[in-house]
């Protein structure tokens, strides 16, 4: 584990997204679009899974009516996916990012609050944090069916903010996606961008870092001081 006493001043909190940067649930969102696209006589690619990568349920349904030509199926669609993956994450055990359990326990014993912000509904979330062991971590985890406005809007952020009593200017959100990212820099939190896919581009981000086990991580979540 890495040291534990805060930089000065330290956040007020710091909030994870959880698909792709948390956990490793990717890996099953893949796998049940690549069934789902088969299903309906279409074949999944890398391009797919950027345009899908940190969509919300309701963009994700009108994209999906588009890449499969289902126009007005877009629910069905969403609901026959969301049965995928939850038949996938039940299958094995979903791991943690890398670095992300270090950096975890690393907030937890700095006393720094933590949170998770995640648009994937409340079942699925509860379930892979089960399942990767993370659970136990997290007194405050908000989903997306939990707030008015998924991400890209900054509902999710505000609420793990709200539930935290954390000032959103002085807290750090954590995202793998440029929907995540924009939901973060609305709610004003100071936005790391780790991405999940190689060479996709974070905007929003203030910083971009290769891993959670990153420096530039642990310097800009008030872990060790900075160097610059």
């Amino acid at each position: 584990m890495w040291g534990v006493t805060p930089a000065s001043p330290p956040p007020h909190a710091v909030v994870f997204d959880n698909d792709g940067l948390l956990l490793d649930t990717e890996a099953a969102w893949t796998r049940a679009e690549v069934a789902l696209f088969a299903h309906h006589g279409h074949t999944f690619t890398d391009d797919h899974k950027r345009d899908m990568i940190g969509s919300s349920h309701t963009v994700a349904a009108g994209k999906l009516e588009v890449m499969l030509g289902l126009p007005g199926a877009g629910e069905a669609l969403m609901v026959e996916l969301h049965d995928r993956v939850m038949a996938e994450a039940a299958t094995g055990t979903v791991e943690p990012r890398p670095g992300a359990v270090a950096l975890v326990d690393a907030l937890l014993a700095a006393g720094i609050p933590i949170a998770v912000a995640s648009n994937s509904p409340r079942a699925f979330l509860d379930l892979v944090l089960r399942s990767s062991g993370m659970a136990g971590r997290f007194a405050i985890t908000v989903a997306g069916d939990e707030v008015p406005e998924p991400k890209p809007a900054p509902d999710i952020y505000l609420e793990a903010c709200r539930r935290l009593d954390a000032d959103p200017t002085r807290s750090v959100g954590l995202e793998d996606s440029p929907t995540g990212a924009q939901a973060a820099k609305a709610a004003g939190l100071t936005v790391i961008g780790v991405p999940y896919l190689p060479g996709m581009e974070i905007p929003p981000a203030d910083v971009v870092a290769a891993s959670l086990a990153d420096d530039v991580v642990l310097e800009t979540v008030g872990l060790v001081p900075s160097r610059g």
